[in-house]
């Protein structure tokens, strides 16, 4: 079994938007996300995931994320989300997370939203 999570990451006006691919499960998956984007919170304020290409996501792998949203904000980052798939979105409403997360339709909407906080 290879792992199911690959994570690519592109800057966008000086965001950076990590594309999610996959599953995000407990285990080596969350884990993976987890150390990397761990590491990316030390190196920039403003991060996107963008889960477009997630497939499923079960509760470690929501753990995981809430875990991350967690160290962004004490480490002066932020996280936010775009492109949720039907189920992601739903499972978000369901924990409610989604009032926990800003969530945008796409990478370039979050990012938007990012450049408006900073002059606003």
């Amino acid at each position: 079994m290879s792992m199911q999570l690959k994570l690519t990451t592109t800057v966008v006006d000086g965001i950076l938007v990590v594309h999610c691919a996959g599953r995000i499960v407990f285990g080596e998956e969350s884990g993976y996300l987890r150390d990397n984007v761990k590491k990316y919170i030390s190196e920039h304020k403003k991060i996107v995931l963008d889960l477009a290409q997630v497939t499923y996501i079960d509760s470690g792998g929501l753990g995981t994320l809430v875990g991350l949203y967690t160290s962004a904000r004490n480490n002066g980052s932020a996280i936010k989300l775009s492109s949720l798939t039907e189920r992601v979105g739903e499972l978000l409403q369901v924990t409610k997370l989604v009032t926990v997360f800003e969530v945008y339709d796409s990478p370039r909407d979050a990012v938007e939203a990012y450049k408006k906080g900073a002059a606003a």
